[in-house]
């Protein structure tokens, strides 16, 4: 979204928050808590985590319980088009009413990587793909009146009458993982075009691969979860943006702190680089700034290839460091940074408390107490700063 922008496109970007399933229903059982104060708790965290990792795009959070109306216009509508049909547990979509399901995802039966968990049953469906659209409530659950009785939204409709209430009935870019293209997004698009009878829904559809810890998907049913928080207590956000665009959204990561080290140790030179260039009085190289910014622009404008462009930035680096740079080189990173939102171009203001602890173990070493002054190091370390020695005397820099 931050490219998109720097290259002047208008950018409503909008994020659901998916506040009302059957698997936040079971959570709050289990928690014996209320299912939407459940969700609030966890949209809290989210959002907070999001803060930390500098993701400052989005233009609204919608929350699927705020457009009830709009889920039951949908609804209604789908039932008058023949579309939808009612049982015991609530109203499904007949997929033989939409003979293009199955056209993203180039099939019409799950695979391994599906998001089958959602996928409802019941044996008195006219067909096994059927969806729910609407679900009667059980005693105790979130319900809406409707048509005189009590139930909630579906999970596919939810994200179809937020798109339409608030882009349209068709749109430019769709994002999700890749567990999300059947039979979540198949549905959505029988959805949406089974109402307005326009296509496609969706013009750009941005799958992003798995993040995989032992080469195996990070999941929270599996057991193998590597939380947001818990890796920011090791690294610093900027780290893990930088490592997200290391990779290209559409291969899959391979999770380790080894990969994280790698990324804060790129992330620094970077760092050292732009902040010399800063205070640099040397003439630029126009000719290199100008290929430069064309390789980059290329590798963005192609699917978003972020470790292409970031090796176009490391190229330019290696040649700066050669022929010396100045404003404009520094210019040209600052414009790189405002799309990756990674790099620390402002002297860091360090906290009084670390301040003090660095005096105290300059003491330290002056007296020769070298247990003293290693302890006061590791503790500077945990506060998240490390402590390089130098001609100059000591200098602290962020580790995380």
């Amino acid at each position: 979204v931050k490219y998109l922008r720097f290259l002047k496109y208008a950018v409503f970007y909008l994020q659901n928050i998916t506040n009302i399933d059957d698997k936040i229903i079971e959570r709050a059982k289990q928690e014996k808590k209320d299912p939407l104060k459940l969700a609030r708790e966890f949209e809290k965290k989210y959002l907070e985590d999001m803060k930390e990792l500098g993701v400052d795009s989005v233009k609204k959070y919608a929350r699927a319980t705020d457009y009830i109306k709009e889920i039951q216009s949908q609804l209604k509508r789908l039932i008058d088009k023949k579309c939808a049909y009612k049982i015991s547990d609530g109203y499904y979509f007949d997929l033989t009413k939409f003979p293009d399901y199955g056209k993203l995802a180039g099939r019409t039966v799950e695979g391994a990587e599906d998001a089958v968990s959602r996928i409802d049953e019941n044996s008195e469906k006219r067909n096994k793909g059927d969806f729910c659209l609407w679900k009667f409530s059980k005693p105790g659950e979130p319900s809406w009146k409707w048509n005189k009785e009590d139930g909630r939204p579906g999970w596919h409709i939810e994200d179809t009458a937020i798109t339409e209430k608030e882009f349209g009935q068709q749109y430019d870019i769709h994002g999700g993982a890749v567990d999300l293209i059947f039979p979540h997004h198949e549905a959505e698009i029988a959805q949406m075009e089974s109402l307005s009878g326009k296509k496609p829904f969706v013009r750009y559809w941005m799958h992003t691969a798995f993040l995989n810890l032992d080469k195996t998907k990070m999941s929270k049913s599996l057991g193998n979860m590597i939380s947001i928080r818990k890796a920011l207590e090791e690294y610093y956000g900027k780290v893990l943006r930088y490592f997200f665009a290391s990779h290209h959204y559409r291969t899959p990561i391979q999770f380790s702190y080894e990969l994280l080290e790698q990324s804060k140790n790129s992330l620094e030179r970077l760092n050292d680089f732009s902040r010399n260039l800063k205070n640099s009085k040397n003439k630029d190289d126009l000719d290199l700034i100008a290929k430069t910014k064309n390789k980059f622009l290329n590798a963005m404008n192609d699917d978003f290839d972020t470790p292409r462009a970031l090796a176009v930035v490391f190229d330019f680096v290696r040649e700066v460091n050669k022929k010396g740079g100045g404003k404009k080189s520094y210019e040209f990173m600052k414009m790189f940074d405002s799309i990756f939102d990674v790099l620390s171009l402002e002297e860091e203001k360090i906290p009084t408390e670390i301040k003090k602890l660095l005096y105290e173990r300059e003491k330290a070493r002056k007296s020769k107490n070298w247990q003293k002054a290693d302890e006061v190091r590791n503790t500077i370390i945990k506060l998240g700063y490390l402590v390089e020695d130098s001609d100059k005397g000591p200098k602290l820099k962020r580790h995380r």
